[in-house]
């Protein structure tokens, strides 16, 4: 799927580049024939996509690359970096014709001849452009591709330009010339605009931004939908190319065996991934109560492990009974004890007989009773 994906990718952003590369030429031809500086800042904007096309190129097959040892969640963030670099790279083009324009505007020494020639090729580009907008983003949606939609809106960027541009060259036929470098001004700002929010949203992934709290909620009512989940608590969620990463715990049952709680969770993680397609990867943690107030326990309230334990309690009960089995709760800060044996003997004094400060209920059950 990663590999169809990426050559997906590849087949829509090529044939995004023939039409940049096309339009570029065309409109600083004409740009230059008839000394529009807004055509030919289009121009050189179109142009400059082949070098962000070539990076989405890039980008989608070394992204869909499969995890290994160096990188275990996978290499999706390197959509991510992507994405970056395509919004530094529009906002240095927005800075250069930015200054351009400013230069132009208030120079007063525009020589502009609107022909039909460059009426046509703006004419041509926004349709173009358009087109490719809509076929991007198509595929961008189909494949929950952050980098495809930010290359699909780069080409929105430029359809949007050259009507900027064309309102410039009506402006110039009427003998408004200096709208042709107030044009040029729109331009910038309309580039400017995109790779400000490509940006902003590439940052948000790499410091890992948790998704919208009704997403969260969502996921949270669809996981209680599963029988056996007594809660949910701890959500962390985060993306990565496209692709949810959800960490949280879930609660059962304490005194359900390890293997049913684990098969709990991973009916969660199954139910989960069914109602949101998007998510790629699902960590849970199982407890038997509520710790939602708790991020980890401290080493000093650690409840000692079975062997100290069985140890410590074989020593205390080992002349009252004999111990045939020990089950061990960890609940309420506490350990809670089943203890199995043939022998009558009382909870209550196997209790008095262990006084010790993790000890919680102690629970006696004979064999065949």
């Amino acid at each position: 799927m990663s590999r169809d994906k990426a050559n997906t990718m590849t087949r829509v952003t090529v044939i995004g580049a023939i039409v940049d590369g096309l339009l570029g030429i065309g409109k600083i031809a004409i740009g230059w024939l008839s000394q529009s500086s807004a055509l030919i800042a289009d121009g050189v904007h179109s142009l400059s996509d082949l070098g962000t096309d070539v990076l989405v190129v890039l980008a989608a097959r070394w992204s869909q690359e499969a995890p290994d040892a160096n990188h275990p969640y996978g290499h999706e963030r390197i959509e991510t970096l992507a994405t970056l670099g395509l919004g530094g790279v529009l906002l240095v083009v927005a800075g250069g014709i930015l200054l351009d324009s400013v230069q132009r505007l208030f120079a007063g020494e525009a020589m502009v001849v609107a022909g039909t020639a460059a009426f046509v090729i703006t004419i041509v580009s926004i349709l173009a452009k358009e087109g490719l907008f809509r076929y991007t983003l198509h595929y961008a949606k189909l494949l929950n591709s952050k980098l495809l939609e930010a290359n699909a809106w780069h080409s929105r960027t430029d359809s949007l330009s050259s009507i900027a541009v064309l309102v410039g060259l009506i402006g110039v036929a009427l003998g408004y010339t200096w709208l042709d470098a107030l044009a040029a001004l729109v331009v910038a700002i309309l580039i400017a605009k995109v790779a400000l929010e490509l940006l902003w949203e590439a940052m948000a992934e790499l410091v890992d931004t948790a998704l919208p709290e009704e997403t969260v909620a969502a996921m949270y009512q669809t996981a209680m939908t599963v029988p056996g989940l007594r809660d949910v608590h701890h959500i962390r969620t985060r993306t990565m190319g496209g692709k949810t990463m959800v960490d949280m715990h879930l609660q059962v049952d304490p005194k359900i065996s390890v293997s049913e709680g684990h098969e709990v969770g991973c009916w969660v993680a199954a139910t989960l991934r069914e109602a949101f397609p998007d998510i790629g990867d699902i960590t849970f943690h199982v407890d038997p109560e509520d710790d939602a107030d708790m991020d980890q326990e401290a080493p000093l309230s650690l409840r000692p492990l079975r062997p100290e334990i069985e140890a410590q309690l074989r020593s205390d009960w080992g002349v009252l009974c004999e111990i045939e089995a020990l089950q061990l709760h960890y609940l309420r800060g506490r350990v809670d004890v089943d203890l199995t044996t043939s022998t009558a003997v009382s909870a209550t004094t196997l209790r008095e007989t262990a006084p010790h400060p993790w000890l919680g209920v102690v629970r006696v059950f004979h064999p065949g009773t």
